[in-house]
């Protein structure tokens, strides 16, 4: 059901040459991006009817509108089962404490007497979120998108979502309803690159907006590539990950059912175990086919994802092997169930999100660890972050200096701008003292 990729024995290889030895689903951006160019160029001259037109094409829907009425937001959340609005106001509270918590505040650095800078921090004015739709329904995404824009001070929130069928051409009532309880109601029936193409162009519905972000199928990472320079966007977001860091110590249960709750999501998925263990491999790979057998969406995603070449277990030496080849691989998802898994964990420099000990599941931190469940794939995590309130807001530099504090620093800005052979930078303080160098 899944491979093995037995690392014991030689020195690991460094850098890309260990990158290389390890699982990776095939995700070829620039090839879909080809394919997205005319649909979003097609958005771009008509606009909603393009967009109403692939409604119809991808999605099997006929729209009259593409923005979502007010009325079935409220309907939406009325007829919301209360169990699920109960898991969601806590999803919603608990995101809120942490997110609330990563707001920067302005800070003023005096340089020189009389000289500072001051760096403030300012909102996007208006962001595109993007919810899936696909395989499966996701309002934990919505909370996950809206919630740090809203905590960051974003005034104009507008989020996207496939429409389907069943529902009469609108996106899935569990989205509008969470949309409902977080206070957006600007919410539109579209789905893959011509969602990313309305945000990034706008159309006579949808304003167009300085960011796009939130997960999505390869056609939503190209459109974002795409429009890379022209909006700000998160993430290429690819195929879901999880690694699992474990010793002899990590129940098997937990590792397998670990391991299978990303599988569920797409046959792309990737699911990589890496042990010093050969005993608990074993005891996973015995763990799986029953689990497996149990649940739901078996042929279609799990089977294939775990049987694909992005998933694997990979037997390292010992837990120091093991650390260098969870970084080498940053996981989207990271798991560390080995004795003193906090010591481990703090070891970690490339993970999307690092999940500590038996006790924090990957499955908490889609819903209700707080964190945000928006993440780096791809082995991206080595330089690049999941969502936060800080990727939606703009660092400005503010620079106020008195006339005696620019004359003191006014014998250097001239001699590196002659440096540089860029007189006129130099003439642009000399003016200020009648072409007389201060200080010399």
């Amino acid at each position: 059901m899944i491979s093995r990729i037995d690392l014991r024995g030689d020195a690991l290889p460094e850098g890309g040459a260990l990158r290389d030895l390890l699982p990776r689903a095939e995700f070829d951006v620039e090839a879909a991006l080809e394919k997205v160019r005319p649909i979003c160029e097609d958005v771009h001259h008509r606009g909603t009817a393009a967009l109403i037109e692939y409604a119809r094409k991808f999605d099997g829907v006929e729209l009259t509108q593409v923005r979502v009425p007010a009325q079935a937001l409220t309907a939406a959340l009325e007829q919301l089962d209360p169990a699920v609005r109960a898991a969601l106001e806590e999803s919603i509270r608990r995101a809120r404490i942490v997110h609330r918590n990563q707001r920067r505040t302005e800070h003023t650095t005096q340089v020189v007497p009389g000289g500072t800078v001051t760096e403030k921090w300012v909102p996007v004015e208006r962001v595109g979120l993007y919810a899936p739709g696909g395989r499966s329904v996701y309002p934990s995404s919505v909370v996950m998108n809206v919630v740090p824009a809203q905590e960051a001070g974003v005034e104009s929130i507008a989020l996207a979502s496939p429409p389907q069928r069943e529902f009469g051409g609108l996106p899935h009532p569990t989205i509008l309803a969470a949309c409902a309880l977080l206070g957006v109601d600007e919410v539109y029936a579209a789905g893959g690159a011509q969602a990313v193409a309305m945000f990034a162009y706008g159309t006579d519905e949808c304003a167009p907006a300085n960011m796009v972000t939130g997960p999505g199928n390869i056609w939503v990472a190209a459109a974002k590539r795409y429009f890379t320079g022209k909006i700000g966007i998160d993430t290429e977001a690819g195929p879901t990950e999880i690694a699992v860091l474990a010793d002899s110590t990590a129940d098997p249960v937990h590792v397998a059912a670990d391991l299978i709750s990303q599988a569920e999501h797409d046959p792309m998925a990737a699911a990589v175990l890496v042990t010093d263990s050969a005993e608990l491999a074993d005891a996973v790979e015995e763990e799986l086919e029953p689990q497996v057998a149990a649940t739901k969406h078996v042929e279609d995603r799990i089977k294939p994802a775990l049987a694909g070449k992005q998933s694997a277990i990979v037997l390292v030496d010992d837990l120091e092997a093991g650390l260098k080849v969870v970084d080498a691989y940053g996981a989207e998802h990271l798991e560390i169930q080995t004795a003193d898994a906090a010591a481990w964990a703090a070891r970690v420099r490339n993970a999307g999100a690092v999940f500590v000990g038996p006790w924090a599941p990957v499955s908490l931190g889609d819903y209700c660890a707080g964190s945000n469940h928006v993440l780096p794939t791809g082995g991206c995590a080595c330089h690049s972050s999941g969502l936060s309130v800080q990727s939606f807001l703009r660092g400005i530099h503010i620079v106020d200096y008195t006339r005696d504090a620019l004359a003191e620093v006014t014998h250097h800005v001239v001699t590196l701008a002659e440096a540089e052979d860029l007189p006129a930078h130099g003439a642009a303080l000399k003016a200020r003292f009648g072409w007389k160098v201060p200080n010399q």
